[in-house]
């Protein structure tokens, strides 16, 4: 099977446009193809959410779905993996807190 492309020939990739996605209400650029959690981690965010028990900061740990550290809400959706969803232009990622489901608390 050929490659479409060859590893010399990526060196120069040049991604298509960059746009919008936000994280916590602020404005991050993200690139085609690049996953949240990659589009975070460009932007210097390396934490987005918190633990169940204690508080304690996570972010992307494994970067291949394995774990859960990366867990993130997601256009208001809660434990969403942002290491395997793709970023998309408007997405909007919120700091989840514990289990994600604030109607849940009693």
């Amino acid at each position: 099977m050929a490659r479409d492309r060859s590893p010399a020939e990526l060196v120069g990739a040049v991604p298509d446009t960059a746009f919008e996605i936000t994280f916590d209400g602020r404005p991050i650029t993200a690139l085609p193809g690049q996953s949240l959690a990659a589009a975070l981690w460009a932007a210097g965010i390396l934490t987005w959410r918190t633990t169940r028990v204690g508080g304690r900061p996570r972010g992307a740990f494994c970067g291949i779905g394995h774990c859960f550290d990366c867990l993130a809400t997601i256009n208001g959706e809660p434990n969403r993996r942002a290491c395997l969803v793709p970023a998309r232009p408007g997405d909007a990622v919120t700091t989840q807190e514990g289990h994600g489901r604030a109607e849940l608390a009693v």
